[in-house]
């Protein structure tokens, strides 16, 4: 419980000279750490009062004259070294509760700062500011309080000496866990959230200043570091600040001019190589690759966002003198790299905290690079692409996201645009295993519906090469549909699984109309299409398929659907009135169904 200046049983300046004048008459350790201890004690105290009553004038100027008096001690010639390096140890994390007071307060914090780092070992420092990065600071503001730290951290990088690579690896965990924590939790549009990311940097500023120092050493493994720290702090600021593109902007510029110096590309950050090269460098010899690489785990959406801000804005390739519109152009030629790309913009579509502008530009950069892309189906079938086809399969359902959830019709229909072209730039037989595995996997019935049209026009596209096959044409718009990839029993089987979930009964109405419409319309079209072309590909024709589909799917579903209609005839309000709507055209096609299998049947 903190108690307030006035009720000390001695004013606060003067009890803070009686703890100052014990330092001149300890002759011991142990004596130097029972004062150093008991300062800490009263500037917790007097910073608590503070932080708890911030318009209290008594308090603000209580802690001014004593964070005066303190700078006035520590900077007299009658200071001796053990008692700077004792005090060191307590000061900066007592001093830096006082951030959240006036600009005055903040001044004076800063000047006992800087004494310390110019006067004490600056390892020590480092460590004892890695530490405050740990403190309970809930009776503060806690943006002020890191702010604060994370600029001492930047000043006292570039006093180390010796054995950099270890000391900046040491430091940058904290410094990143505290960003993203404050990320996740605090109020955006606070002033004090946009000063911790302008401190933080300065932090990758100080950083690179060490890294020019050691250009004529060997400084691949430090660049590195300092490769992926600019990456995760790229993510962080765009998640934290992307809604304010005002605020946020002037400060990814500034680390996007470290890119180069890193060795970092445009092509290589967007297939997702140049993360994969620093992160094998940084984790040489490292023991602990998990723990310490929880710390990076943004470094791709990073990654992704460098490539898409440059996409933003031309201020960008200007200032990391690199060609967006070239990277374009080599994406569209080689379809592997193109894939990776698709793969790393995932990040930003799956970032649930990202600015939706933010989202467009990555959706129109996939548009991009899809438009007048060069496939590469002559020989892609025959190679091992398991890899990317998963790393696809995730992205179309990272785009999903954006098409169900943009928050406006162009921003969805961009992103069902590029779902359709990424889909299209894929191999027939990978095609059949994503829309497969994406129907499986999705809990919405209308993105459900959609994901069944897009395979029935694939259906029609085998359909048009069979028929041009037949009429001795070769159609170059058809080639890859040369095998009868998504004419198989497995369609009948995808079917199946709407119109007779694997959990057992019918499916859910009116939740689930547009799914069970778009298997209706499918099924309806293969019992057409392989009737009039005299085929079975699909095992739909068979008597045994068309009385279990009859018996299991149609005439249970029929009478789920009167069973639903009746119910809302006796209770209006029982079920939305939009959704029983969404009933009458799954009535209609289930009846042309149930038609043509009774006449398949005689």
């Amino acid at each position: 419980m903190s108690i307030s200046p006035e009720k000390l049983t001695t004013p606060p300046a003067t009890h803070l000279r009686q703890i100052l004048d014990s330092f001149s008459s300890t002759s011991t350790s142990s004596q130097l750490a029972i004062s150093t201890s008991e300062l800490a004690d009263f500037l917790a105290t007097l910073s608590e009062s503070v932080a708890a009553e911030p318009e209290n004038s008594q308090f603000e100027n209580t802690a001014l004259e004593v964070l005066s008096e303190i700078h006035t001690y520590i900077s007299s010639t009658s200071s001796d070294q053990d008692v700077m390096d004792a005090l060191s140890f307590e000061l900066p994390k007592a001093v830096a509760r006082f951030s959240s007071g006036s600009k005055r307060c903040i001044d004076v914090c800063e000047s006992i700062f800087d004494k310390f780092i110019t006067t004490c070992s600056p390892r020590d420092m480092l460590s004892i500011l890695c530490e405050a990065l740990g403190c309970d600071v809930t009776m503060c503001k806690s943006c002020r309080y890191y702010a604060f730290i994370f600029s001492g951290i930047a000043k006292v990088f570039p006093f180390i000496k010796r054995r950099h690579f270890e000391h900046v690896k040491t430091a940058v965990p904290g410094v990143l866990n505290i960003l993203s924590s404050i990320s996740m939790e605090t109020d955006h549009e606070d002033a004090d959230v946009e000063d911790l990311f302008n401190k933080t940097v300065e932090i990758a500023s100080s950083i690179h200043t060490i890294c020019v120092k050691l250009e004529e050493e060997d400084n691949e493994k430090i660049r590195a570091l300092f490769g992926l720290t600019i990456l995760q702090i790229t993510a962080l600021t765009s998640v934290c600040l992307g809604n304010a593109i005002s605020r946020c902007f002037p400060l990814v510029l500034k680390l996007f001019h470290y890119l180069q110096y890193c060795q970092l590309s445009y092509l290589n950050l967007i297939a997702g190589a140049d993360v994969d090269k620093l992160t094998s460098i940084v984790l040489e010899g490292v023991d602990d690759e998990e723990d310490f690489m929880v710390c990076f785990s943004h470094v791709n959406l990073g990654a992704a966002l460098a490539v898409v801000w440059g996409q933003m804005s031309d201020e960008v390739p200007l200032a990391v003198e690199m060609d967006l519109a070239k990277v374009k152009d080599e994406l569209r030629s080689h379809q592997t790299e193109r894939w990776q790309a698709v793969g790393l913009l995932r990040h930003i579509f799956l970032c649930a905290n990202l600015s939706w502008i933010i989202k467009k530009y990555a959706i129109r950069f996939v548009l991009d690079i899809m438009k007048g892309a060069v496939p590469n189906n002559s020989h892609v079938e025959h190679e091992d692409n398991s890899i990317c086809m998963l790393s696809l399969c995730a992205s179309l359902q990272a785009v999903q996201m954006v098409i169900m959830y943009a928050s406006d019709r162009v921003t969805g229909k961009m992103a069902f645009d590029a779902f359709k072209m990424v889909l299209a730039d894929v191999p027939a037989r990978h095609r059949f295993d994503i829309l497969v595995s994406l129907i499986k996997h999705s809990d919405s019935s209308s993105m459900i519906a959609i994901l069944l049209d897009c395979f029935r026009e694939e259906m029609h596209k085998e359909s048009c090469q069979r028929v041009a096959n037949g009429n001795g044409i070769s159609d170059v718009k058809y080639l890859e549909y040369q095998n009868n990839v998504f004419w198989s029993v497995e369609t009948l089987e995808l079917v199946e699984l709407i119109l007779k979930p694997p959990q057992g009964g019918p499916p859910i109405l009116p939740e689930d109309s547009d799914a069970v419409l778009s298997a209706l319309n499918l099924y309806r079209y293969m019992l057409i299409t392989e009737s009039r072309g005299k085929t079975n590909y699909t095992g739909a024709l068979s008597k045994e398929n068309l009385q279990k589909s009859y018996k299991e799917w149609l005439l249970p579903l029929r009478v789920l659907v009167r069973s639903v209609a009746a119910e809302s005839e006796r209770d209006h309000d029982h079920v939305d009135s939009e959704a029983l709507c969404a009933l009458n055209p799954v009535e209609l096609v289930l009846h042309r169904c149930i038609e043509l299998i009774e006449d398949y049947m005689r």
